[in-house]
């Protein structure tokens, strides 16, 4: 459960998932500085407390809450590697294990400071339903664990193998977004246009 910040109500996990690239030079789904990371994190929770089920709160303004974490090269996650480990048996689309405990706190950085705006999914239905809150520090993890996500198929067993890479979307325009930081800042979070004073955006 998550609550506070930019939240008015106690919001709940849902799941978690993580994009990536092909190679190191991009691969997350927001840029700071017009940087990308090689992958991103996203930790999608639910308005539990307004909305009875999920499927609901995803067609509404405040039905959803996205906790963004970047992922930069660097030492190996303790935490990550839990499911690493997995992620050979999951290696074809469809395929399921079951994980008798992971707490997936683990992954987020303890540096409090973040980003955020209101903004939409970045996969189908795409609904403008989601409070994003991008941290700004990043969790480091090595290059054999992204190696590991890239040995992932998009295809079933038996299929033509289609390595699963660059499953992000697209960087989109502002659209007139407000981006608010937690902190003073310096830093650009995607930017389609130049601030005015400082600041920092964060491109959805």
């Amino acid at each position: 459960v998550i609550v506070g910040g930019p939240l008015e109500n106690q919001y709940r996990l849902k799941q978690f998932h993580f994009h990536w690239g092909a190679i190191n030079e991009w691969g997350s789904e927001h840029t700071v500085d017009s940087k990308f990371y090689p992958a991103e994190l996203h930790l999608v929770h639910w308005n539990a407390v307004v909305y009875p089920t999920f499927e609901e709160a995803v067609m509404e303004g405040n039905g959803l809450a996205v906790i963004g974490v970047f992922l930069k090269l660097g030492a190996q996650h303790e935490g990550l590697q839990t499911l690493v480990d997995a992620l050979p048996a999951i290696k074809h689309k469809d395929a399921v294990i079951e994980f008798d405990v992971f707490d997936p706190s683990c992954l987020i950085p303890s540096c409090p400071d973040y980003w955020t705006y209101a903004g939409s999914l970045t996969t189908p239905p795409l609904t403008e339903s989601v409070t994003w809150i991008i941290k700004k520090k990043p969790i480091e993890v090595d290059e054999n664990q992204l190696e590991a996500f890239r040995m992932l198929l998009f295809t079933s067993d038996g299929e033509e193998e289609k390595r699963m890479v660059d499953n992000f979307r697209p960087l989109q325009p502002l659209m007139n977004r407000t981006v608010r930081s937690s902190f003073q800042s310096r830093h650009l979070l995607n930017p389609d246009v130049q601030p005015k004073d400082h600041a920092e955006q964060i491109r959805p």
